[in-house]
């Protein structure tokens, strides 16, 4: 199989290419990143020599047109993905989000090639703190910030694409990915390596907001099993069961760390900031047969804890950039 990943070198797709390379050795992968901040060719180091980049922008179409071509599948995981970012500035990620997936869809449907979109649950909008659902595939979008509203887009472009011009295209909406190389403006990583620098973590508002947590080689093992097993025109919500509070994570950092619960300050809400998300993924497990390896957060996290330990080298460079940013912004 000849694989183009998109978005290779950011935080899934370098992960997601790891596992291709170690578990699908005659996979031959190419990898589309624009390499902007978010986009590090050294998450790619772990494959050295295995993959081929190409460092080029998803809303190219002379581009994109030539890497197509020449593969069997394409998964789609290039998005500008931070949501404050977004506030401040949405025009990338309409170009990115929408304009690039467009270019892609395009591209594929030229060439006839089977193609994967990665999206997020944040299209769904948020749920009650108390409101016992779940998202599932049948939710309507709701989208409540610039860059869920462009990935909703882009969803409903795939699916356009799918069902007017008979592309061979699949969907799935992930939760709250977290483990190693994602960059430190996350929440997760920026708390961990504030940690590290004896720095107090930050939590927005009450903490109260809930994110349904995977670990990113969970997320990927599902992605597999949706290329190798998933119908077409389909869309596949991915989850772990891992809904936790904001304030939970933290402190769990922090014990797991050494530090006393206690040991953080809170700052000002960010706009729009959603409530609480959760994943229903019945149809992923009952139709595919997926489980996650990281049924207890509590673990991967420890995991992800001791990766950033132990990869300082790869996050520092990011590190004082991303705090300058963020004290502009009081957070």
């Amino acid at each position: 199989m000849r694989l183009l990943v998109t978005g290779g070198a950011g935080f899934i797709g370098s992960n997601f290419v790891h596992q291709t390379v170690r578990e699908r050795p005659d996979v031959h992968v190419t990898v589309l990143d624009a390499l902007t901040y978010a986009g590090d060719e050294r998450s790619l180091d772990p494959v050295d020599g295995k993959v081929v980049l190409a460092k080029g922008d998803i809303a190219d179409p002379d581009l994109v047109d030539t890497l197509v071509k020449d593969v069997d599948l394409v998964v789609h995981f290039a998005a500008e993905s931070h949501n404050d970012n977004s506030l401040h500035d949405p025009w990338p990620f309409v170009r990115t989000n929408v304009i690039g997936t467009y270019q892609l869809l395009e591209a594929v449907r030229r060439h006839d090639v089977r193609f994967h979109h990665i999206s997020t649950d944040e299209v769904y909008g948020d749920l009650e703190l108390d409101d016992p659902a779940r998202f599932t595939p049948d939710t309507p979008y709701n989208p409540s910030s610039p860059y869920s509203s462009t990935k909703a887009s882009s969803d409903l472009l795939v699916r356009a694409w799918a069902r007017s011009f008979g592309v061979r295209a699949t969907i799935s909406n992930c939760s709250n990915n977290y483990g190693p190389f994602q960059h430190v403006e996350k929440f997760i990583p920026r708390q961990i390596t504030n940690v590290i620098d004896g720095v107090r973590p930050k939590l927005y508002g009450t903490g109260e907001n809930v994110r349904d947590w995977i670990h990113v080689e969970d997320h990927n093992s599902a992605v597999w099993s949706i290329i190798e097993k998933g119908r077409l025109g389909e869309t596949y919500l991915i989850g772990a069961d891992g809904e936790v509070d904001n304030t939970t994570v933290v402190e769990t950092i922090l014990e797991l760390m050494g530090q006393g619960a206690d040991a953080y300050d809170r700052v000002n809400d960010r706009p729009g900031h959603d409530l609480r998300y959760a994943i229903d993924a019945t149809k992923l497990r009952t139709e595919l047969g997926w489980e996650p390896r990281y049924r207890d957060f509590r673990d991967g996290l420890a995991a992800t804890i001791e990766w950033y330990r132990t990869h300082e080298s790869w996050w520092r460079p990011q590190k004082d950039a991303t705090e300058a940013r963020y004290a502009v912004l009081g957070r």
